[in-house]
């Protein structure tokens, strides 16, 4: 099987660049056993509860999911009704994906006639205050975090932050970096390696448009997203209140979504890990002129956290970031200013609506891939001009993907996305097979061969497979959405648990309430106080 799918690729796709290869080959042959094997991986999956009838849920978290401040593996993001699942790291594929699996089976027992809305742009809502702000009880670290989407709503609205995906979390092993310093005649220590993860993101941020072409599944809106709002994006109709693009991979990553064009004047540099920092601080630490009418304290008031360009560090919207664990009070930029960089968190994705979990195995094998060829590929620092064509080539990918004759810009040519395509898939087959042997499979090159496939037939994209159905069935994005949603519960809740079990979640429950009931137990500051010395830490 594995030479056939070599044969296949070898014989269609260009070679690799020299340097592309020389690295290749020198990291082969510095290889430790199982410096490929140990690759972590983690999933954080968002989905909408949703009713019967496909709305927004109006009623509270459950309790039998436990407290949402400090349950593991089940949270809520932006809203009450927008959960999140968490896996742990894990260096078992397979076992990423089970427990995964897990978490959705006790959750669609536990919710009663609820579904899990199955794509990443909203189901029907009514109107921004139909969308209830997630509460984290009580403690000062829970009002932070409810205070922050309060600031949220006022300064981009609520609708954008009902947009669900899947972040993919992804770390290479100590034995890994230990290998790779040696081929590189690099000196191995954690700035090393800060610096290797930097260059991966680079090349990430200029390759990035593939991952919506590959895996957008948001060519279609419901129009009460727009609520009202004229959008200059040249819609058309389906059904009674769908709107769609023909050639949309992922509107979820376009203007509509993450990719807010109010933070698109931010000055946050990908070269280093110093100017990164820089960057984030500045954009934290700097007031805006924009948001200096919303209360942040006054006589008592919390509409936002304070009155500058980000509130905090998360408000940074980024499809990919560096990480590193924070301790408790620590922010995000401090854990990388004193730690470094650990893993990356990859925010580019959709939720798969072909998957009940929304990602599946074979998606995650090829970002292993694609993710280790954007190390291996040579990746000199970016310019601010370099940087926006990127941002460019991402915008033009999620709003017209599919089209046959898109040209994006590379460097100073204008390439078919095809074409380009087709070029990195010439060096990302070859580090499937790096993977294929470090783990004794022929899964990782099966992987690629798949997602080279939507390459030169979009229609295998999941968002060609699903505007096909719509458009053949005129079918509005709520009545898919309703479909596809009674399916995948229906199989979550006939499947035995592979990992987990009801009696873990009910004690991982019960336990969650405790700890957060002891965190509010031991508050003593006043809010106000507790914000201050957040900040100035």
């Amino acid at each position: 099987m594995i030479q056939t799918i070599n044969h296949l690729m070898d014989s269609t796709l260009n070679t690799g660049t020299a340097a592309f290869e020389t690295r290749l080959t020198d990291l082969n042959q510095s290889l430790d056993a199982f410096a490929l094997s140990d690759i972590q991986h983690g999933i954080e999956r968002e989905c909408l509860r949703v009713s019967p009838e496909g709305l927004l849920s109006q009623d509270t978290h459950p309790i039998e999911l436990g407290a949402t401040l400090t349950h593991s593996l089940i949270t809520t993001d932006y809203a009450e009704s927008l959960l999140e699942f968490i896996t742990p790291p894990s260096n078992d594929i397979s076992l990423t994906i089970k427990q995964l699996d897990d978490i959705h089976t006790f959750t669609l027992q536990t919710l009663g006639d609820e579904y899990l809305w199955p794509f990443s742009m909203p189901c029907f809502v009514g109107t921004e205050d139909d969308i209830r702000l997630a509460e984290y009880g009580t403690s000062n670290i829970g009002q932070m975090k409810h205070v922050y989407r309060v600031g949220l709503k006022h300064r981009y609205g609520s609708m954008m932050q009902v947009i669900a995906g899947v972040h993919f979390n992804f770390s290479l092993p100590e034995q890994f970096w230990q290998s790779w310093c040696r081929s590189q005649n690099l000196t191995y220590s954690q700035d090393t390696i800060s610096a290797e993860y930097f260059a991966m993101i680079r090349n990430y941020r200029r390759t990035c448009w593939l991952i919506p072409y590959l895996f957008g599944a948001s060519p279609a809106i419901c129009q009460s997203f727009l609520q009202d709002q004229q959008s200059t994006l040249p819609f058309k109709k389906l059904g009674k209140g769908t709107l769609y693009l023909p050639y949309a991979t992922s509107l979820r990553m376009s203007d509509l979504g993450y990719t807010n064009a109010a933070q698109s004047s931010l000055n946050v540099c990908y070269n280093n890990l110093e100017t990164y920092i820089k960057g984030v601080r500045e954009a934290i630490e700097t007031p805006s002129d924009l948001y200096q009418d919303i209360a942040s304290g006054e006589n008592g008031v919390f509409d936002q956290l304070n009155k500058n360009i980000l509130q905090i560090e998360n408000e940074l919207y980024s499809p990919i970031r560096p990480k590193q664990i924070a301790k408790s009070g620590e922010k995000p930029s401090q854990a990388l200013a004193e730690r470094g960089v650990a893993y990356i968190e990859v925010r580019a994705l959709d939720l798969d609506p072909f998957s009940k979990i929304g990602v599946n195995e074979q998606q995650i094998r090829f970002l292993d891939a694609y993710l280790l060829y954007c190390l291996l590929q040579p990746s000199p620092e970016m310019s601010r001009a370099d940087y926006d064509q990127t941002e460019d080539n991402l915008n033009l990918t999620v709003i017209q993907g599919r089209d046959p004759a898109l040209l994006l810009k590379n460097g100073s040519d204008c390439v078919l996305l095809t074409q380009w395509a087709h070029d990195l898939f010439s060096d990302i087959q070859k580090v499937a097979k790096l993977l294929d042997s470090a783990n004794q499979t022929t899964a990782y090159s099966e992987a690629v061969l798949a997602e080279w496939e939507k390459v030169h037939n979009s229609d295998l994209t999941p968002s060609g497979k699903m505007l096909a159905k719509m458009l053949a069935e005129n079918l509005d994005n709520s009545l898919y959405g309703k479909e596809v949603a009674r399916q995948h519960k229906d199989a979550s809740k006939s499947r035995a648990y592979a990992v987990f079990n009801s009696d873990y979640f009910i004690t991982a429950a019960e336990e969650s309430i405790r700890a957060q009931a002891e965190i509010e137990a031991n508050d003593t500051l006043p809010f106000s106080e507790f914000l201050a010395n957040y900040f100035k830490y």
